[in-house]
This record gives C-alpha cells, structure tokens and sequence, in this order.
C-alpha cells in the first residue's frame, strides 16, 4: 500500500510504558495527527488513553485507535507497519524487543524512528534490513532522543553555521556537556545492562564497543579507532573534563552521520564528547571523582555478581520522575572545532533545552522526529540512517520551534 494513502500517520508502540506515555500526550496534543496506539496489553493502553482524556482539555479517548500486536507473533507487527507512514517505538532493550519491528518497517516501506543506544543492536540492524529498506524506500532512523538527537544535530548544526560564514568544514570537533540536571530512564539502564550481558559472552559486542567506526558503511569504513575516554582539560571553554556516558554512542552515530552524507567534513572526520566539571582545582578534581565513579560503574556493570545487585537498585524499566522534576531539568552542550585555535575557535555552537534530558525532552525529540518522517518532503531514500543526515533542516526547524531546543552559536570569550 502506498505510504499517502495509509490509514495513519504514526503508530506509537510502546505508549503504555513510562517514556511512551509522554510520547502519547505529545502526539495527542498534535492538530488533526491520525495516530493509533500499539502494544499487545489492550487494558493498558485503555488506560493511557483514559490518561490523556485526564490531562488534555476536549480529548475524547475513544479518539485513537489501538492495536494489538505482539513480538511472538510477526504477523501482526506486519499488519502494523502496513497500517502507517511511520512507526514511533519506545520499547527497549531493543535488542530483546525491537528486531522483528525493524524487520517489518524495512519490509513494508514504513518509516521507523526508536530512542536506542544499543550500538551492537544497530549494527545488526544495518547489516540485516538497510539492504530491504533501500528496497522498499523505508527510513529506518535509530537514535531519536537525548542519544543521539542533541549531539548529532549539534555537530551538523555547527559544521552549517561555519560554511554560512565561510569557514572550512571543522575535522575534527568537540563536544562538551557544560551543564545537565535531569535522570536517565529505567529503560535506559535496561538497555545498558542488556549491552552489558550481551558483551560478556560475545567478545564481536566487545569489539563494536570500543570501535568509534563501527557503524560506518562498510565501502566507507575506515581504519579502526578507539573513541577517546578519560580526564581532559578544555582550553576553549577554560574548564575540566570527565567521561560523558553516552560518548561511546553518540561518537559512531556522529561518523555515521559524516559517512552517509558524503563524508562533507573529511573522511578524517573525528568526534569527542566529554562532560565538564568545573574550572581550578575544584574542576579537576571532581574530574577524577567522575571519571573514577564512572569506571567503576562500567566494571560493576559487566561483571555478572555486581550487574545483577545493580539490577535491583537501579531504575526499572516504566519508571520516571514526576512532571515537576521533568520540566526542571535541563542540558546545555557546547560544540567546538579543535586544531584551529587550542584557545579560541572561530565560533561555538550550543544546543539547549530546559527540560529533563531523559524524559521530558526526550520524548518531544522522538515525537518530532516521527512528524518529520510522515508529514515533511523529507528527500533522503529508504535505507539506515541518522537523525541529521536523514532530516537535516527540517529537523533542525521541528526542534527549535517545537520541541523547546535552542540552537545558538557564539564567539569564545
């Protein structure tokens, strides 16, 4: 069937958990959007819909359609997929519950954006369906909130702003987590502890890990790198920098999204990400602190005694912050070129939101990402892609204007 004439928009599957259930108030809230809820518990999702008619002045719950569907049974995630444009999935570990969903996007030619940040679960995925995608003309978009939106369009956003001003493109580019206040999802920890035992037994999931060009196309591979892990000092920004979590995805998402663009900032092309703690001695050391803390998590977390005590005192999947500590958090990330000046590069981009990372803004990146695929004149052909090289502008107008990211860029003081 073709995509225009598809009874919806957008299936939203997964709308019962935490996360998916701010996904469905955003949508809901949508003008004239013809969306449906997925997943395989019926009462939960009459739930959620009896929710949004709680919250939302004027909505009749009886408004959005659900489907019943379920990973045990293929045919009916078939069924899904040829019911919409786009297929919005907030059900994870991906590794565990996402692959036959992929599978039958890629297959019917439907758009698919998920919040994963399982790198050795993508690279399955492109190796799998990028070839049935090309086919079928289906995007299959991965990484669609805080990992990898943020950062991703950050450094696109930055490389753009240097060609308006006539600057070359930056080879190799930095980005630093200035300021953060807000949680990571229970599923999120989910995923990371997935990732964990998956790699404990699979020495292919340890070498993906620590490959930054592991998600690079095959015919535009390059040489093997590491990304770059440990204590640093930013002279650009004058401050003390530790290990960010989320580096070692956001690093092969951002060369991806280098790769299948053309490789327009070198083939070189290098990224690192780091959070800063502070300027002086306060600064360093809590970035050994940090730096300290978050190896020993890591070691905690692959090793099976220590994985399975963190399981039970972490956040479980579902769980979250309530709408007053969602809407208090905030993040602000600088994006810089290094080489040119060790101290003052020509210009600074910054991507800020005054909204939890994990939740609140994470659900309206995803949201948008999925109106971007069903309702823009989005050019790029089916296959795997990136946020910023499969949607680009059009993504970077939805984030601004709609999903309360701020895009800026300054001059080094």
């Amino acid at each position: 069937m073709q995509r225009e004439s598809r009874e919806f928009e957008i299936v939203l599957w997964g709308a019962s958990g935490f996360t998916g259930a701010l996904v469905a108030e955003y949508l809901a809230r949508v003008p004239g959007l013809r969306w449906a809820m997925a997943g395989r518990n019926r009462a939960k999702l009459e739930a959620v819909a009896r929710e949004l008619a709680a919250q939302i002045p004027g909505f009749d719950a009886a408004s959005v359609p659900l489907m019943e569907a379920s990973i045990d049974e293929p045919a009916s995630l078939d069924r899904l997929a040829d019911s919409t444009r786009v297929v919005l999935s907030t059900v994870g570990p991906y590794a565990l519950f996402g692959t036959d969903l992929v599978r039958a996007c890629a297959e019917a030619g439907t758009d698919y954006c998920d919040l994963t940040g399982e790198v050795q679960w993508i690279h399955r995925m492109i190796a799998a369906f990028d070839g049935a995608a090309r086919r079928s003309g289906a995007r299959i978009v991965h990484c669609c909130g805080f990992d990898s939106v943020p950062f991703d369009m950050g450094v696109w956003y930055l490389q753009h702003e240097r060609a308006a001003r006539g600057l070359p493109a930056a080879e190799e580019v930095h980005g630093v987590v200035r300021r953060m206040r807000g949680s990571m999802s229970g599923g999120t920890f989910a995923s990371l502890m997935n990732v964990m035992e998956e790699a404990a037994v699979d020495p292919a999931v340890r070498r993906i890990g620590g490959n930054a060009n592991a998600l690079l196309p095959p015919e535009m591979g390059a040489p093997r790198a590491r990304a770059a892990l440990g204590l640093g000092f930013s002279a650009a920004l004058g401050v003390w920098t530790a290990p960010f979590v989320m580096a070692t995805i956001n690093t092969k998402i951002l060369r991806r999204s280098n790769a299948l663009q053309g490789f327009p900032w070198g083939k070189g092309f290098r990224y690192e990400e780091s959070m800063a703690t502070g300027s002086g001695f306060g600064g360093r050391l809590r970035a050994w602190v940090v730096t300290a803390g978050l190896g020993a998590f890591m070691a905690a977390a692959a090793a099976g005694p220590t994985r399975r005590l963190l399981k039970r005192v972490l956040p479980a999947p579902g769980e979250g912050p309530d709408r007053n500590a969602r809407t208090s958090g905030r993040y602000e990330i600088d994006f810089f070129p290094a080489g040119e000046s060790a101290t003052r590069p020509a210009i600074i981009a910054t991507v800020a939101a005054s909204l939890d990372p994990g939740y609140g803004s994470t659900s309206r990146m995803i949201a948008e990402c999925a109106l971007c695929l069903a309702r823009d004149d989005v050019k790029t052909a089916g296959g795997s892609w990136t946020p910023s090289a499969c949607m680009g502008e059009q993504l970077l107008q939805r984030l601004q204007q709609r999903a309360g990211l701020r895009f800026s860029v300054r001059q080094p003081s």
